[in-house]
């Protein structure tokens, strides 16, 4: 059995170990690779490997430091917004995404191209946030100025309809109605002036009488119109699409109501026969 020779000289391997600086948009990335010599050459990286764009206004260090408020992002081929926000754990998701990068990203969120630099995080986050609540603020701000100009414009509609002295009347001087027969008719004539609306108290009174004797909550189920199913209802026997044709503003969306019942009727028999003083029988 021949013996070992000490001298015997150590193998050597054609592949050697180190380490690579590979740079990818401009970030600077130590990673070790197999090195070679001669015919065993690393083959050169291919050209698409520089679409390959990472973040470019921090450092390796910075990457992964914790403080940061913004930071920048490329976008890369497959990118889209919602990926994006959700692999950098943005607040709001993609919309704060994209109300942060709106001038960058145009006007269609769904088209964003390789090479786009966003600002990720940050002031921009914090803006998205609080417009959603200021928004509310200006949107109920704005109904409310609506609303005040519709009932200003009413007023105006109303003083030019003819009824002058109800409106000069100061408001707590104004006629307080009893909560019966009466008061809901004299309630209904005042509201029936102002809309230049026809009818005198007797003729109100009697075609009240005859329809429901008085009774605010009177209803009719035996005629034609309760067989279709819209019953007559109310002091004046109103159906509910006569109801909401001539029902006037101001007035209970409720047919039942006294005074709305009163004044939608007597504004239908003011259309249809000149004033409700020239109904006497049913109508």
């Amino acid at each position: 059995m021949p013996g070992f020779s000490k001298n015997r000289r150590s193998r050597t391997s054609s592949l050697k170990r180190g380490v690579i600086a590979v740079t990818t948009g401009g970030v600077a990335l130590a990673l070790p690779v197999i090195g070679a010599t001669g015919a065993f050459a690393a083959p050169a990286q291919p050209a698409a490997a520089e679409k390959t764009v990472t973040l470019t206004a921090l450092s390796a260090q910075g990457i992964a430091a914790k403080g940061a408020k913004s930071k920048s992002y490329s976008v890369v081929v497959g990118d889209t917004l919602a990926k994006i926000a959700r692999e950098h754990s943005v607040h709001g998701g993609w919309k704060a995404l994209y109300e942060g990068n709106k001038k960058a990203v145009g006007a269609n969120p769904d088209l964003i191209h390789p090479g786009l630099e966003l600002t990720i995080g940050g002031k921009v986050e914090k803006k998205w946030a609080d417009k959603p609540a200021k928004a509310d603020r200006v949107a109920k701000k704005e109904s409310r100025a609506a609303e005040r100009a519709d009932r200003s414009e009413r007023s105006t509609e109303l003083a030019a309809q003819g009824a002058p002295a109800a409106e000069a009347v100061p408001a707590a001087e104004r006629t307080a109605y009893t909560n019966d027969l009466d008061g809901w008719i004299k309630e209904s004539l005042a509201i029936m002036a102002q809309h230049g609306i026809p009818g005198s108290y007797d003729g109100i009174h009697r075609n009240i009488m005859r329809e429901s004797s008085g009774n605010p909550l009177a209803i009719n189920n035996w005629d034609s119109n309760a067989a279709a199913g819209i019953p007559s209802k109310g002091l004046l026997q109103v159906i509910d699409p006569t109801f909401r044709a001539y029902h006037v503003p101001g007035t209970s969306l409720d047919s039942y109501d006294p005074v709305a019942n009163i004044t939608a009727a007597c504004n239908y028999a003011a259309d249809r026969y000149g004033s409700i003083d020239n109904v006497f029988g049913a109508y």
